[in-house]
């Protein structure tokens, strides 16, 4: 992370779209209270992340967050069938029995699994165990859903599945979603969707659903803007600057209201030229 900024409203489901590497994992992480920066300000909620106990983070990763991995194999564990996995973390949390079995079947039934109960994951199909997943997860009804490349060892059917899931959940729990996925298609699936680079957010991505008489049916347009950080930062895109042949100077102005970049005419210069001697820097 890098001077990153994010602000995520209540009850709203985006994505966080990058490369290996960029840093959205470590976000993730961040936000599901695994790792700490060592600088800035995490806020989930009423909850300064920065600022509490190991203590107050277990509480708040048991209570607050829910997540799911990649791997279906770190979601699940083997030798319970899909309706102990859910009632895991309740049982955890001190939810009793008939609390726990009824929450348990309510979520397979959200999910789609509720003839999915007894049924172990070597008995289910990935996309069947990534709802499970996702249904353990919910278990203590958290306010934050976070989940890492839910559907990276999916097909492009069921991965598609499993997002609408996530829009399904959001509508019926009012939870809030984030997705953090390396593939540029989910901004499809969700209302907002911010791009990190170089571990920092670099631009925005939004749609909206239009009518279409010609298909019968809705038509989903996105538009992707730059963003600006409270320092005034922009992060330009490399092929951008690549095709102006901007290497490191620019020169900007203001026209007919709008902010004009160039490439600057000292561009070429060496910082050093005629003000040091040989050896010198």
């Amino acid at each position: 992370m890098r001077g990153l900024e994010l602000e995520v409203e209540r009850g709203e489901v985006m994505a966080i779209i990058g490369a290996s590497g960029s840093g959205k994992s470590t976000l993730l992480n961040i936000l599901a209270g695994y790792d700490a920066p060592s600088a800035g300000q995490v806020q989930v909620g009423g909850y300064d992340l920065l600022n509490m106990n190991s203590k107050q983070i277990v509480e708040y990763r048991r209570r607050e967050v829910g997540f799911v991995w990649q791997q279906t194999s770190r979601n699940l564990f083997p030798y319970l069938n899909s309706r102990e996995n859910v009632e895991l973390p309740m049982l955890l949390a001190g939810a009793g029995g008939r609390e726990r079995r009824d929450r348990a079947e309510e979520l397979l039934a959200l999910v789609g699994l509720g003839d999915r109960l007894s049924h172990k994951p070597a008995q289910l199909s990935g996309g069947e165990q990534q709802r499970v997943a996702i249904a353990v997860a919910l278990g203590n009804r958290p306010s934050l859903l976070l989940a890492d490349e839910p559907t990276g060892e999916l097909d492009t059917e069921t991965g598609q599945e499993i997002l609408d899931m996530f829009a399904t959940i959001n509508r019926e729990l009012g939870t809030t979603i984030i997705v953090v996925t390396h593939d540029p298609a989910v901004s499809q699936s969700v209302g907002r969707a911010v791009a990190i680079r170089d571990g920092k957010t670099s631009s925005e991505i939004r749609g909206r659903v239009q009518f279409d008489r010609q298909i019968g049916g809705g038509r989903r347009d996105v538009e992707e803007f730059l963003l600006v950080d409270s320092s005034g930062r922009v992060q330009i895109p490399r092929e951008m600057l690549d095709g102006l042949n901007i290497k490191r100077l620019v020169q900007a102005d203001v026209e007919d209201d709008q902010v004009r970049i160039r490439p600057s005419d000292a561009a070429d210069e060496s910082p050093g030229d005629g003000s040091a001697g040989d050896g010198s820097r």
